[in-house]
């Protein structure tokens, strides 16, 4: 399996981890110039965008490591280019990691607060 399809299936496992736990799965892979949002979904009034992070261990600061400053910067703005192109009203939007392993997801809720000149 290659990293490429190995990511897709840890997204559509994401994905239905999120369904079940009652969440509505508004887009995946919303890609913008300079970045993209692997999952969007809302429960509630809460907007959620959500970085997947599949990996076969949990080594070297395991999936969440991944998930740098600059790619919180960088997943922050699309998701305001997500907002404004969708005109949506949420009484509050957060930023979850979904870390996917072969036995288990570990779903972060609040994994990261983008600066204000963000959103």
């Amino acid at each position: 399996m290659t990293s490429t399809s190995a990511g897709k299936a840890g997204e559509e496992r994401a994905a239905r981890f999120l369904q079940d736990a009652g969440y509505r799965i508004l887009a995946r892979n919303f890609l913008r110039r300079g970045g993209e949002i692997d999952l969007i979904a809302s429960i509630g009034k809460t907007l959620v965008f959500a970085e997947v992070k599949a990996r076969s261990y949990n080594a070297f600061g395991g999936p969440l490591g991944a998930v740098t400053p600059a790619k919180q910067k960088r997943i922050a703005q699309t998701a305001a280019l997500y907002i404004q192109e969708n005109g949506l009203k949420f009484d509050s939007i957060r930023f979850d990691v979904l870390c996917v392993l072969p036995d288990k997801i570990e779903h972060i809720p609040n994994a990261f607060t983008p600066a204000r000149t963000t959103l």
